[in-house]
């Protein structure tokens, strides 16, 4: 089988793999072996969201309600939270134990 190497993915890409291996309980290697082999099959069936007027325009009267959601302590806070320090390293999250 061959190798793949991804340099320089997005921290947040990264982040969402990591937990949905951890969701999924799988490791790594068959975690990206299931969204390579995912994202192929949407690919070549063509598979794009695309929203009408109708669909974009309730999306953004959404998120604008959202945004406007006064700060508190509990609801108002999602998606405000600051953001996680950096790893010293994307792969020390990745660390499985042998």
């Amino acid at each position: 089988m061959t190798d793949l190497v991804l340099r320089d993915i997005d921290p947040e890409m990264a982040d969402r793999i990591k937990r949905l291996a951890d969701a999924r309980g799988w490791n790594m290697h068959v975690t990206l072996e299931n969204l390579l082999q995912r994202g192929l099959q949407a690919c070549e069936a063509g598979l794009e969201v695309h929203l009408d007027d109708r669909e974009s325009t309730a999306l953004e009267q959404a998120i604008a309600a959202l945004e406007g959601v006064p700060r508190d302590e509990g609801f108002g806070l999602i998606g405000r939270a600051p953001p996680a320090p950096a790893p010293t390293h994307i792969l020390d999250r990745w660390v499985e134990e042998i």
